[in-house]
């Protein structure tokens, strides 16, 4: 079983548990939501004598905002002559205090209904010498789980903040030789080679004697030394045969190795010449740490960019040919508020994350912007310092899912 099921399972039985009469609270809850009268503009119509107050959210065109219809003995009444007030008490005991103004045949509210919709709403009316009351609770996104519970499913919270965003760009590409790692050794003078001091497979080091070669012409001996430190990878000769003037041995150093890495166009522009990378090859847990030093003049087939990263190989981890994978330093910055990627959540059209208050958890509809290994940007809708679940948020979903919670309007 998965460990996501494991928690899903543990969670559902502590509910029944610890909770076994919140189907039928839920089932009640349910049928009051069934009793709730409606207004002619989609409002929530509350009453009292032959008063009535429609309070309808209305947010065609413009951000979400009360608006108030009045009718008295069915019939309606001038919004001039109305006072009307209405408190939102939101998850922490925030309030939102909202007065009215007419506008036309209705009144209209002094600020926006910011997203979550989900408060006790307290509306107070006043109507030739007379004062009207009503209060009901609208939640919608909101559970309740003890702490004792949100322990033992692992639900764990953090902090909302600043954060540093270390930003890269993941590439791939191949490692080949250095321009200077290979060398191909032959003799200045035609001759003889008498003997040979290394063979293929050796690996020799620089200034170490090769090949012994006798001149056709003078008959004396001329001497061959290894120009670089490296593993001889070639072998065209043997004694007793003629040099000819060709290529007799071949060295590689191993040691000098460059990553061939390949930039789409549409990134091209954010990578700098010095940026530092790390390279690794896919399935091992190797890596090494180097940087741009410069691009190839022409592009691949795909129109990538090939840029290029010495790599000193010296513990000999990397070899020429393979495939590697490279995450490209892009740069720094601080952002003021910033959220892990796990604890995010749909909920109806808005990406979320549940707030925490006491054993209250609350959805918080979020604008987001960048994101940078596992963490994004938030650019709006919830306040810095912010408790929020960060682990196994999706027990939060399931459960809110379950309590049939509604956008009331």
């Amino acid at each position: 079983m998965k460990l996501p099921s494991i928690h899903m399972f543990l969670f559902i039985f502590l509910v029944t548990l610890s909770h076994g009469q919140l189907a039928l609270a839920r089932e009640a809850n349910s049928d009051m939501a069934e009793e709730i009268e409606k207004g002619p503009n989609n409002g929530r119509l509350l009453r009292q004598d032959d008063f009535a107050l429609e309070l309808a959210i209305f947010e065609e065109d413009t951000p979400p905002e009360f608006r108030v219809f009045i009718t008295q003995g069915e019939q309606p009444v001038d919004a001039n002559e109305v006072l009307v007030n209405v408190k939102l008490t939101r998850l922490g005991n925030v309030i939102d205090d909202i007065n009215f103004y007419p506008e036309n045949h209705y009144l209209r509210g002094d600020m926006e209904i910011y997203e979550p919709h989900s408060f006790v709403v307290s509306v107070h009316a006043e109507y030739q010498g007379r004062q009207y009351q009503w209060e009901y609770d609208n939640f919608e996104g909101r559970t309740k789980i003890s702490d004792q519970m949100a322990t033992a499913i692992e639900l764990n919270t953090a902090t909302i903040g600043p954060k540093t965003f270390d930003e890269s760009l993941k590439v791939y590409g191949k490692i080949r030789l250095a321009p200077n790692a290979m060398r191909h050794v032959s003799a200045r003078f035609d001759g003889q080679v008498r003997q040979l001091h290394a063979t293929f497979g050796q690996r020799v080091e620089k200034g170490q004697l090769l090949i012994t070669v006798e001149s056709n012409e003078s008959l004396q001996t001329h001497k061959i030394f290894a120009p670089i430190t490296g593993v001889i990878t070639e072998q065209n000769t043997a004694t007793g045969e003629q040099t000819q003037g060709k290529s007799l041995l071949t060295i590689i150093d191993p040691n000098q190795l460059m990553a061939e890495l390949a930039v789409f166009p549409s990134d091209i522009h954010k990578v700098s010449l010095g940026a530092p990378v790390v390279i690794s090859v896919p399935g091992s847990e190797q890596v090494i740490e180097t940087k741009i030093s410069d691009s190839l003049v022409t592009v691949n087939a795909n129109q990538s960019k090939v840029l290029l990263a010495k790599i000193d190989n010296s513990d000999g981890y990397f070899n020429p040919g393979q495939f590697v994978v490279a995450n490209i330093a892009l740069g720094s910055y601080q952002v003021p508020l910033a959220i892990e990627s796990e604890a995010l959540q749909s909920f109806r059209d808005f990406t979320v994350a549940y707030a925490k208050v006491g054993e209250e958890y609350e959805v918080r509809m979020l604008e987001l912007g960048r994101q940078v290994d596992g963490w994004v940007e938030i650019l709006g809708g919830i306040k810095s310092g912010t408790e929020y679940v960060n682990k196994n948020s999706y027990l939060i979903k399931a459960d809110i899912e379950k309590s049939g919670a509604s956008h009331d309007h």
